[in-house]
């Protein structure tokens, strides 16, 4: 091989190492899209059983809440892969801490790149799609994942698969919600709890929130699409305000039943004395988008600092089981 040719090579092994490297630490490159129109949601029918046994424990460990799961629904589930997702359902290893007596912020926190919380049944609720316009993340325009404008292969669960098998909800559970008998003429159960520690709840509720003699009421959040068109050209993909887009929304205040975190102060059956509770909704954010307490870093994806506790555990996602516990707990009761 002539010297050209060797550094040639040289070089293109290079780039392939050093791409490599890239995808392995950040992730494979963000797809670039270019919808800004809604379109009809193609759910996946959930035809499905499980891929292995439901495991969750939920206790009380001192001042947390220790949740311990392998992520397996305890419902029928889409087919995965399929034409929008191309991963399959795997056993994962969560054990996240929350706080056992949460407490408001002074501010809230806006959603990030994290589950929102996670359901009693150990699956999260992770409602943010990583789809942005163009493909970028500065731009501001990233995609709802219901909105239909770019195909993620969610099922009628409206729960779809992460790279890492990862099964999650993007919206409402509906094949739990019926297994809890979730119904209009009731208080809805626990369903799950925030990552702040707050419980969350689906959909009915007291209509007088301090109560619980009050007739039971569908809680409405209190956002609305904004009205008009979206910046075009450089500052943003054009088209009408129609749900394509997170930044579609706005929140007006007195609007609904829930504040900005999609909650409330209040009693629920479970907390007859009262406290701060979120709620699923039939429509946006449908999952909550911002905490009003301080979420635990256990749900956040990716490198963190380590250490013990809610501040900087690093086996909120992936890692082994809690210690002494000899990994996976037992099947859900």
């Amino acid at each position: 091989m002539s010297r050209k040719r060797t550094l040639y090579a040289l070089s293109l092994l290079a780039l392939v190492l050093v791409t490599g490297m890239a995808i392995a630490q950040f992730g494979p490159p963000l797809r670039r899209h270019l919808a800004n129109q809604i379109r009809q949601l193609q759910l996946v029918p959930a035809t499905e059983a499980p891929v292995g046994p439901n495991r969750v424990q939920i206790e009380v460990v001192g001042a947390d809440r220790v949740i311990s799961a392998n992520g397996i629904p305890d419902h029928k589930t889409g087919q995965f892969p399929n034409r929008g997702n191309p991963h399959q359902i795997e056993e994962q290893r969560y054990v996240y801490r929350i706080p056992a007596k949460p407490a408001a912020a002074a501010r809230i926190t806006p959603l990030s790149m994290q589950s929102f919380g996670i359901c009693i049944n150990g699956v999260p609720f992770d409602p943010g799609a990583a789809e942005w316009y163009q493909g970028d993340p500065n731009g501001g325009w990233r995609y709802e994942a219901l909105s239909g404008a770019v195909a993620l292969g969610i099922d009628a669960n409206h729960a779809h698969v992460q790279p890492n098998g990862a099964y999650h909800y993007h919206g409402l559970p509906s094949g739990f919600l019926k297994e809890l008998n979730v119904r209009r003429t009731a208080h809805s159960p626990l369903i799950g709890w925030a990552a702040d520690g707050f419980p969350i709840y689906a959909m009915y509720g007291y209509k007088d929130p301090q109560d619980a003699e009050s007739e039971i009421v569908e809680l409405d959040s209190s956002f609305r699409l904004k009205t008009g068109k979206r910046p075009g050209g450089n500052q943003g993909p054009g088209g009408t305000y129609d749900g394509t887009f997170l930044a579609d929304y706005e929140y007006v205040e007195g609007k609904g039943d829930l504040d900005a975190c999609n909650g409330r102060f209040g009693v629920t059956p479970e907390f007859p004395d009262g406290t701060y509770a979120y709620f699923l909704t039939q429509h946006w954010p449908v999952i909550p988008r911002a905490y009003r307490g301080t979420p635990s870093e256990d749900f956040v994806r990716g490198p963190r600092p380590e250490g013990n506790g809610r501040r900087g555990n690093n086996r909120g996602s992936g890692a082994a089981g809690p210690a002494g516990r000899g990994g996976f707990p037992p099947p859900r009761r």
